[in-house]
């Protein structure tokens, strides 16, 4: 974008906040959106200049107002305006640091209430039906099955899943080091399924004589497998395992946290693995295994019904 207060703050996020490259194309998109709301439906391309910064310095509360209720009309949900909200937030709180406005104008915007959603995420059965899918000897289906135990074994994001480098791996500690949402790392253990997937495909790998020098999930051109590669070979298999194939890889790291806490591990230590900083990011997963709870009361208590 060529105005110049918000590349200045993209460069911000980017330089010193560490954001992830996804994140900052999404505070891009947010602020072009709102860019476009203050320039008007008739502005041209000199608008992003400085022409567009006065416009940014001299927005008021009731303006801002109005752009959440034209975000409203164009039905879009509430998840999605309180995100732009907090790049708004964000953008202004920066402003304000470096002089640009007197006045933080989105201190008094209230973010709407959410929706309390349930995580959706995959019984055991049905990650040993998914897990069970990729069943082939080459070097890609062995590749395919260490993505799948990998993913399911971490509890990663599929943009951590692809960064990762065959360095990150330690297979004497059985851990892998994980680069999160700004740039964070942490450890994640391994299991010994993972494991195994995981030495097969590489072992098959060196054989086929395709590799690249770093990434651990390449393609059979030896570059770099993308996360939409990742999200399309998911498809794949749970359409072979009879499974909804809209089901995201996000899904599976729905499906770890609940699992584990089911099965009595802590919640601090849940927090640890997924990367989460805020506690409360990973407290909605005590409402998905709370309400498993309940269904197993109903179905076995004599005098639940």
């Amino acid at each position: 974008m060529a105005n110049p207060l918000v590349r200045q703050f993209l460069a911000y996020l980017e330089h010193e906040r560490n954001f992830s490259e996804h994140t900052i194309r999404s505070y891009t998109a947010d602020l072009v959106q709102f860019a476009a709301f203050l320039s008007g439906p008739d502005a041209d391309a000199s608008a992003e200049g400085e022409a567009l910064s006065g416009l940014i310095r001299a927005v008021t509360p009731l303006e801002l107002r109005r752009y959440l209720a034209e975000l409203r009309h164009c039905n879009y949900s509430r998840a999605t305006i309180a995100r732009k909200i907090a790049t708004l937030r964000s953008f202004y709180k920066y402003l304000a640091r470096q002089g640009e406005v007197q006045r933080n104008p989105v201190k008094v915007i209230r973010t709407p209430r959410q929706e309390r959603r349930l995580p959706k995420f995959l019984d055991p059965s049905e990650i040993e039906r998914l897990l069970g899918a990729a069943k082939g000897k080459d070097f890609l289906s062995l590749r395919d099955a260490a993505m799948l135990e990998i993913l399911y074994s971490t509890g990663m994001r599929v943009s951590e899943l692809v960064g990762l480098d065959l360095a990150d791996i330690d297979p004497i500690g059985e851990v892998v080091r994980v680069r999160g949402k700004g740039r964070r790392e942490r450890l994640a253990p391994l299991g010994s399924y993972a494991i195994t997937a995981l030495n097969r495909y590489l072992e098959a790998r060196a054989k086929a004589g395709v590799h690249d020098a770093k990434a651990v999930l390449i393609n059979r051109h030896g570059e770099r497998l993308s996360a939409r590669s990742v999200r399309r070979k998911l498809g794949k298999y749970l359409a072979l395992a009879g499974l909804d194939p809209h089901v995201s890889p996000h899904t599976l790291r729905h499906s770890f946290a609940t699992h584990m806490l089911e099965r009595g591990a802590d919640l601090r230590a849940v927090q640890e693995l997924l990367g989460h900083r805020s506690l409360s990011s990973t407290q909605i997963y005590t409402h998905v295994t709370a309400g498993r709870l309940k269904q197993i009361y109903e179905a076995a208590h004599p005098r639940a019904n």
